[in-house]
């Protein structure tokens, strides 16, 4: 840590060798972060720069309770979410009133649970999905937001983030279970 230490005053008081060691050491990190929430790797670098752009402006605000890198990951997804706003052309959509979350696997769609995937896989299938989904998907899943929180973040009701989040689910099993067949056919690299 008091590496890390070292970094961030330097950082602070604007050190350019300070910056460059902090991109360095948590780039490849934050990008997988940003890689989430964006659709696609270009989008990801663009939230990944300006973001560091924030931590690097506001640096100084860091109180140093809970780790540094947490500090940095929540600016990311702050970024990545208001990114998203920014962007965003159709609201949500809300079409489903009760929700019952235990109840969104397919009998059809089990056979894609038994098929070992790679983080990269994961991350581009995670990518294909709709932006409402993969918002709301990202947040649930991998940030741990509840829905009470995700409504509050993105301005739309409980039960439109229980819809976004079924919706999501179900595309991805269709997913994996779509790329298990190809694997089990041989037809996946073609």
């Amino acid at each position: 840590m008091l590496v890390d230490d070292a970094i961030i005053e330097g950082c602070v008081v604007g050190k350019r060798s300070a910056q460059n060691a902090l991109y360095r050491k948590y780039a490849a990190v934050m990008l997988a972060v940003c890689l989430r929430y964006a659709q696609n790797h270009d989008e990801a670098e663009d939230i990944l720069q300006e973001a560091f752009l924030k931590i690097f402006q506001n640096i100084n605000s860091y109180r140093k309770e809970g780790s540094f890198e947490g500090w940095m990951k929540r600016i990311m997804i702050n970024h990545a979410l208001n990114y998203y706003r920014k962007s965003r052309k159709q609201p949500f959509l809300e079409d489903i009133e009760n929700i019952n979350e235990t109840e969104i696997m397919d009998k059809d769609d089990q056979s894609a649970m038994h098929a070992p995937v790679s983080a990269e896989k994961l991350t581009a299938l995670i990518q294909m999905l709709p932006p409402g989904y993969r918002i709301v998907f990202n947040m649930y899943v991998f940030e741990e937001y509840s829905h009470k929180e995700i409504s509050a973040e993105l301005n739309i009701s409980e039960n439109t983030s229980k819809t976004q989040l079924l919706k999501a689910r179900r595309m991805l099993r269709r997913k994996l279970s779509e790329l298990n067949l190809l694997k089990n056919t041989g037809l996946e690299n073609e």
